[in-house]
């Protein structure tokens, strides 16, 4: 046969091939297109077609686990800026409790543009750029407030009976991930507990890019200078895979910090603890942990806890084991979060709790003996009240039912928000968790050993039970450490792309 002929069939061969799997890989959204046209052509009222093929995306995800889903535009916008930890607006939180009525400033953020020009909490948007926005949803007055950063833009509010006109400069509004105990009288976070300033005291809200950073610049600031330290994760639920390996590894000079596995079990990483930590060894470390404690948090807390390092201490973490990548769509517009792989704590266990599991199963992280501190919803909500307004200064003595605080996981409103309808349904789905909660909390009860170590904390912070059993212990510990003989250091604890693509956990 001549080379020519061959060359042919060979090419033949390979385009063939090439539009087999073209077709096995198009032709199930081929019928997805189909049945989308057929619908828009024929349905008995109008439809948007943009609304038909979201309900598709979010119809092929629910097949999936929990904690896979698609992320529109205005949701992918929204959750990269809570990762990337900032966002270009006049920072300020907002809410709408009636559609079809002004938008209502809850609080402008410490040191924001919006709280330079004179913003206050409760201001009514009636206008923006001079056009009338009163009855917009909040997702449109949003999006009139957001541009570049350094360009202005004109805001009318509505104060009492008073309208109010100020020009606000856009800026580039980092969000901060890692704060203290209190503020001091310029407003900048104190990372040690007021009434116990030997001790150090730093609160991860969550795990985005800055976190590592932040964290490192707190811990250089305070330089080993204190007796213990107390990390609180209570109510962060997760964040970048990074930032948990990075803030663990700050901790630690050897050993295992997590592995992933991909399917069938297969390791796709392993992470160990590199020489040399940001915290001297003879400190101790106390985690607060609770139920909304998730994911990057919970491999903080069990590979700290595994190894020795920290002492636990709160109630059981809520037990995601799972890791998920965020694979862009649309050409980086909307995005695909699809569970991708499982993690494995130190003591090679996956925390991840089933559907199916029972309170009895093992799942999740768990406190150290002793140190099971769950807390009445009364304390729940004063904490929750103190940790809001320490964030928020200009709420401080403002009535909840006139400016709800804002969720300290929920990103600014001129960020970008979701839609109403599923701002409800969450807020629904929440009320329904926090019930569940504080029923089963009702029904706990304080082992002996719990009791005793909640005794020997500190008086002055019996209003958050978990603390003070935590730095009554660290408090012993330091104690026994500075008295102990150089050789023989107690341990800090009781027991052992194309577009990028990001791995949340």
């Amino acid at each position: 046969m001549p080379p020519r002929n061959f060359n042919l069939i060979l090419f033949a061969v390979v385009v063939s091939i090439l539009c087999h799997f073209t077709y096995r890989n198009t032709r199930t959204a081929s019928i997805l297109g189909e049945a989308i046209e057929l619908i828009e052509q024929n349905y008995v009222d109008p439809v948007d077609r943009k609304q038909l093929v979201m309900a598709a995306m979010e119809g092929v995800v629910s097949q999936l686990d929990e904690h896979s889903g698609y992320f529109a535009v205005d949701a992918y916008r929204s959750f990269q800026d809570n990762m990337h930890q900032e966002f270009a607006g006049i920072g300020i939180y907002v809410d709408q409790p009636t559609p079809g009525q002004a938008v209502r400033v809850v609080t402008p953020l410490v040191n924001s543009p919006a709280l330079r020009a004179g913003v206050l909490p409760n201001d009514l948007i009636i206008k923006v750029n001079g056009q009338d926005v009163s009855e917009m949803l909040l997702a449109d007055v949003s999006d009139r407030l957001k541009g570049p950063p350094g360009t202005m833009v004109s805001l009318t509010v509505l104060r009492g009976d008073e309208q109010h006109t100020m020009s606000v400069q856009r800026a580039t509004i980092e969000l901060e991930s890692v704060v203290g105990d209190h503020r001091d009288e310029s407003n900048r976070w104190v990372y040690r507990l007021a009434g116990e300033p030997s001790v150090a005291y730093v609160r991860l809200k969550s795990f985005g890019e800055k976190t590592v950073r932040e964290l490192e610049q707190v811990l250089a600031d305070l330089d080993n200078d204190f007796d213990a330290l107390v990390m609180d994760l209570r109510g962060n639920g997760g964040g970048l895979l990074y930032a948990a390996r990075d803030v663990s590894d700050m901790f630690l000079s050897k050993g295992q910090i997590v592995s992933t596995r991909i399917r069938d079990g297969e390791i796709e990483e392993s992470y160990a603890a590199t020489p040399g930590t940001l915290v001297d060894a003879s400190k101790p470390i106390a985690i607060l942990i609770d139920e909304n404690s998730a994911s990057a948090s919970e491999i903080v807390a069990a590979c700290l806890q595994d190894n020795g390092r920290a002492l636990v201490v709160g109630t059981r973490s809520y037990g995601k084991g799972t890791v998920q990548e965020i694979m862009p769509l649309q050409y980086g517009r909307s995005a695909l979060r699809l569970t991708v792989a499982r993690y494995f704590r130190p003591n090679n266990k996956n925390i991840h709790r089933t559907a199916d599991a029972t309170e009895d199963d093992d799942w999740g992280v768990t406190p150290d003996p002793g140190f099971v501190i769950p807390m009445e919803p009364e304390a729940i909500a004063k904490l929750a009240d103190r940790w809001r307004e320490a964030s928020f200064p200009m709420l401080v003595g403002i009535d909840p039912p006139e400016a709800i605080p804002p969720s300290e996981s929920d990103a600014p409103a001129d960020v970008g928000s979701p839609v109403l309808d599923a701002r409800k349904r969450e807020i629904l789905k929440l009320e329904e968790e926090l019930n569940a909660l504080q029923s089963k909390i009702q029904r706990s009860v304080l082992s002996d050993q719990a009791k005793a170590n909640l005794a020997r904390g500190p008086e002055e912070l019996s209003d958050d039970p978990p603390l003070r059993a935590a730095v009554g212990r660290l408090l012993e510990l330091s104690g026994a450490e500075r008295n102990a003989e150089p050789d023989a250091v107690d341990p800090p604890a009781d027991t052992p792309p194309e577009q990028p693509r990001e791995k949340a956990a």
